[in-house]
């Protein structure tokens, strides 16, 4: 079975959200093993901001395995639509690739030192939306790929 990490930068706070990432997580499970690592997201506090997107880099680092493909989320990559998203899913799966990494970064974005260790890259949209949107709109995302690859009706 395939193995899909999302791993975060922060946590979730508001009940709806994780009601809806709830239901998400239950639907995957009849498709894939999907597991939620958060770390902490750091604060400004007089630092700079490369300062902290590295500090949160090494945490996120520290959960990812030599063999795991690395997605990355970041806002200046290639848009994908549904299908070319669920293409890029199932491809990996047919290489044996099937212990899938999301990395979300928090609010000032990635570091240089997890963009290096990304095996890929994406973004959903050229807006800004909080992390907690996009934690839910990733799962949805995999959830709809794991419908298309598999020749299920899902609704739009």
């Amino acid at each position: 079975m395939v193995k899909i990490t999302l791993l975060v930068v922060g946590n979730i706070k508001e009940r709806y959200f994780k009601e809806a990432i709830n239901e998400y997580l239950k639907r995957l499970s009849k498709y894939s093993k999907v597991e939620i690592k958060e770390v902490e997201e750091l604060k400004l506090q007089n630092r700079k901001e490369e300062e902290i997107k590295e500090k949160e880099g090494e945490e996120l680092l520290k959960y990812i395995k030599r063999d795991q493909f690395v997605i990355l989320l970041d806002l200046n990559k290639k848009e994908l639509t549904s299908e070319e998203f669920a293409y890029k899913i199932n491809e990996l799966i047919s290489l044996g690739k099937g212990d899938i990494v999301f990395v979300i970064g928090g609010s000032l974005g990635l570091g240089e030192n997890i963009k290096k260790r990304g095996d890929y890259f994406v973004t959903f949209s050229k807006l800004t939306f909080p992390h907690q949107m996009i934690r839910l709109f990733l799962l949805e995302q995999i959830y709809r790929s794991f419908k298309i690859i598999n020749r299920e009706t899902y609704h739009h």
